[in-house]
């Protein structure tokens, strides 16, 4: 695997430099390129010039003038994270982290990831742009490139097409204690899995190294999606339920923290 390469350029969507950021999907790509060691370099970029519209994304030139001295040097951008993960999989600069899981662990990381993006995603998205003041908060953070009276415009515009999006995909039609309940048994149970993985083993020799969610050696799929959750969780001011809740989650947070320690102890760390 290299490990080597001249640094990708990874598309974040804000300028903080040395932070992680508020979108769970950056923080799960930059975890599996710590992982494997391949080098990077942040830059903000945007949605309207991303390939699929939507942040991270990132420059593939770099990687493959090192492959290839010939290869068109002019940016080769590439979105979408599983996509993404797919392509520097086939290059060997990252490992497949599932690669030698069982059918019943690879069901139990897909489930995993399910809970966070198909179930935390929307009541994080509800959270953040339609609860009250919430919205006025994120809308700020996710719009900071834009001047305030084009803030308010598309922002209205986001409100009201998230509106319409969770109405149809059902978050949208419980009611605000109803919700609230739902993500919390999500986390919660999260939260007793990871208690249990945490407990001293023979692989781990000390308390301070990580643990993995299906309690193996290495950490799969699952992990860099559930850490870039907890993270996002941690560090948007747009959520304060999520994020008192999950504070309160000692598993949770001694988790998000041996990963911090080990991978990212560059970055600031939540509070």
């Amino acid at each position: 695997m290299t490990t080597r390469s001249p640094p990708l350029v990874v598309y974040r969507g804000f300028i903080d430099k040395g932070k992680y950021t508020w979108s769970p999907y950056v923080t799960k790509l930059e975890f599996r390129f710590r992982h494997a060691g391949l080098r990077y370099v942040t830059e903000p970029g945007s949605p309207r010039s991303a390939p699929k519209g939507k942040i991270p994304y990132i420059d593939l030139a770099p990687l493959l003038q090192q492959q290839d001295a010939a290869a068109n040097p002019t940016p080769q951008l590439l979105g979408d994270s599983s996509l993404i993960f797919d392509r520097l999989e086939s290059m060997d600069c990252i490992p497949n982290l599932n690669e030698n899981l069982t059918d019943e662990q690879k069901l139990n990381d897909s489930a995993i990831r399910a809970l966070c993006e198909d179930k935390l995603y929307f009541y994080n998205m509800r959270e953040k742009w339609l609860d009250g003041k919430n919205f006025y908060v994120q809308r700020d953070k996710a719009l900071w490139a834009l001047p305030y009276p084009m803030r308010v415009v598309i922002g209205y515009m986001i409100h009201r097409g998230i509106t319409q999006t969770l109405h149809g995909q059902g978050t949208g039609r419980f009611s605000d204690e109803e919700v609230k309940k739902f993500r919390a048994d999500v986390w919660q149970s999260i939260d007793n899995v990871l208690k249990q993985r945490l407990k001293p083993s023979s692989s781990r020799s000390t308390k301070t190294e990580p643990a993995w969610v299906l309690g193996g050696e290495q950490p799969t799929e699952a992990d860099a999606t559930l850490f870039g959750f907890i993270v996002s969780a941690l560090l948007s001011e747009s959520n304060p339920e999520t994020r008192s809740l999950v504070k309160s989650l000692s598993g949770v947070m001694d988790y998000a923290g041996r990963i911090h320690r080990r991978f990212f102890p560059d970055y600031e760390v939540w509070e």
